[in-house]
């Protein structure tokens, strides 16, 4: 197994993104959510974009799982698109290139599967494939992906009516059942007591972003639940 990938065994990735009108939707701010990541203990960084990983980069040492977001046709959102996104990436310090592996086709024509393919044959860092599907997910791996995540479960046409808000602990259960490769959790992920639970299940690492890294987010959920 790849080192990058190696070093998240059994820990937390945290996925410092920030976007729109967000107050900290700046490189600098997402910087400093990565630096006080690193500081709390959490083994990697999940970040979008060229200037954000960069920034990143120069913030912690810790291995960054680097994306870019475009859109699909339909307006859904397309994670690291085509190979101008994989190499901006690359170039910007990422150690691990995650990409939406789903069956969707491309703007460039291909499918979650060819792309990881001719992505695995063009460079030498470790892919992580975002998918919404146990098949995804094996036909991912069967193209060569390195490592498949659950990320994109409820964000496709084929399982937006998964009850939301939760993660795909049956996902999870497949994938970790089927492969000796790492799965990683993505998606729903609000305390440490689903962290912990997605270990026990055969994650090898967990990601979360919104809950520690989106506050405006975090107060909405409050005031919700607070009926406010």
């Amino acid at each position: 197994m790849h080192a990058a990938l190696e070093s998240l065994r059994g820990g937390l990735v945290v996925s410092c993104q920030a976007e729109g009108d967000d107050p900290f939707n700046q490189p600098q701010y997402v910087a400093l959510f990565a630096r006080a990541a690193e500081m709390g203990g959490a083994r990697g960084i999940r970040a979008c974009g060229a200037a954000n990983i960069r920034a990143i980069r120069e913030a912690t040492p810790l291995p960054i799982v680097g994306i870019t977001k475009s859109q699909y046709p339909d307006g859904s959102v397309l994670i690291t698109g085509d190979f101008g996104d994989v190499h901006e990436a690359l170039e910007a310090g990422a150690a691990i290139i995650a990409l939406d592996a789903t069956g969707r086709i491309r703007p460039n024509g291909m499918r979650g599967p060819e792309f990881v393919a001719r992505v695995k044959a063009e460079v030498g860092v470790p892919l992580l494939a975002d998918v919404s599907t146990f098949e995804e997910g094996m036909r991912a791996l069967e193209a060569g992906a390195d490592a498949v995540a659950t990320t994109l479960s409820g964000y496709t046409p084929d399982t937006r009516g998964r009850a939301g808000g939760q993660p795909d602990w049956d996902l999870l259960r497949a994938l970790a059942g089927a492969t000796s490769l790492p799965v990683i959790l993505e998606g729903g992920v609000w305390t440490p007591e689903e962290a912990r639970r997605g270990l026990r299940l055969g994650a090898h690492a967990v990601v979360v972003g919104t809950a520690i890294t989106r506050p405006r987010l975090v107060t909405r959920a409050f005031m919700e639940r607070m009926g406010s």
